[in-house]
């Protein structure tokens, strides 16, 4: 058992408090990482705001990078040293979902209260997201890590783990695009530029970008947008239909929790066209829309979970993408803190401005 800092929720609505915590050692098939960098994502705050309930105290976090600095009995193909990317995926491999290639939806429950983590007093202190990473080191499964190489700098790869294969894998495997097609993306933020570069690297023929913001709509073609149309438009679906010569799109991605965007959506699809479900609102509120259109016109909607991904898969070629120059990550970056600033973070990713802030452990600056 070791001492480490993290940033912990012990009220909903309240500043996280940086104290210190117990790790446990990795037992069978996990590993323990050091970590390097943690993003700062809208789950992470929609949890700690008490939007989707859960147990408290709890240390949030899950879109993180680091090294491996021990591993429990039973794990193979890692090594103390190895640099990896620590997601939220915790997969048992052998679920029915886990067998038929669906790792993000595995089955097997997983009960963070019985984590590797505790209070100073051995108290309970909630793992949330099975990954706990607003802390200086996470211990996780295996199942949750993809090794990459050390070059790859450990803030851009941190992005990685939740918005770049949420936001690009619901435009690739959730929404199936293929190239030539037409995509809109409803939010321009730090999942809705990844789905746009998601749509851009499919082949999209047009990819039209949805926001309240028109600086966040210049900056979603810097990503790969190639029209841009404010939300705040009395009928932002008829500048999409323009953008788009006349016609709906094949796929609407909706990367916003807001229930106005998921009200909406299905006015910018074309026949056959599908609404992709990424977005998550707050538990018990509800979106409208009329059955007889969907299935008078083949339109279907479908929820993406993390985009669907198969890490060990799709982390390599994102990767690699990374290393080409095909995929942008150090652009989505705003800034660069320390675990100590986690609350002025938070509070300027909320201001709607920022792209990703990324908590830092290795000389960090902001």
């Amino acid at each position: 058992m070791q001492t480490i800092k993290a940033a912990v929720c012990h009220a909903f609505g309240a500043p996280l408090r940086i104290e210190d915590i117990r790790l446990r050692a990795p037992e069978m098939g996990e590993i323990e990482v050091t970590l390097s960098a943690v993003a700062i994502c809208h789950s992470d705050i929609s949890y700690a705001e008490g939007a989707w309930g859960g147990s408290l105290p709890a240390v949030y976090g899950h879109e993180a990078a680091g090294v491996v600095s021990a591993v429990g009995p039973g794990v193979a193909g890692l090594a103390v040293g190895d640099s990896v990317i620590v997601t939220l995926i915790r997969a048992c491999g052998t679920c029915g979902n886990c067998a038929g290639g669906q790792p993000t939806l595995c089955q097997t429950p997983y009960d963070g209260d019985s984590g590797p983590i505790t209070t100073t007093q051995g108290t309970k202190l909630h793992q949330a997201m099975a990954c706990g990473a607003f802390a200086e080191k996470v211990v996780v499964a295996q199942s949750q890590v993809v090794r990459i190489d050390a070059t790859i700098p450990k803030d851009a790869a941190s992005l990685i783990a939740c918005g770049v294969i949420t936001g690009v894998g619901a435009a690739v495997n959730a929404a199936g695009l293929r190239a030539g097609q037409d995509v809109v993306v409803i939010g321009a933020g730090g999942v809705g530029l990844n789905a746009i570069q998601g749509a851009r690297i499919a082949g999209a023929r047009r990819i039209v970008a949805v926001d309240m913001s028109a600086e966040k709509l210049e900056i979603a073609k810097e990503f790969g947008a190639t029209h841009g149309v404010l939300a705040t438009d009395p009928a932002p679906w008829k500048a999409s239909f323009k953008a788009l010569g006349g016609r709906g799109a094949d796929a609407v991605i909706v990367t916003v929790g807001a229930i106005p965007a998921y009200d909406q959506a299905p006015r910018y699809l074309g026949y056959g066209g599908k609404v992709v479900m990424v977005g998550m609102p707050h538990s018990g509120a509800t979106s409208t829309y009329e059955p007889v259109i969907f299935a008078a016109v083949g339109q279907g909607m479908v929820g993406s979970k993390m985009g669907d991904v198969v890490i060990q898969r799709d982390i390599p070629w994102m990767v690699d993408l990374y290393a080409q120059g095909r995929l942008k990550l150090d652009e989505l970056i705003s800034g660069r803190w320390r675990l100590d600033q986690i609350n002025e973070a938070i509070a300027d990713t909320k201001s709607g401005s920022a792209r990703r802030n990324v908590i830092v452990f290795e000389t960090p600056s902001n």
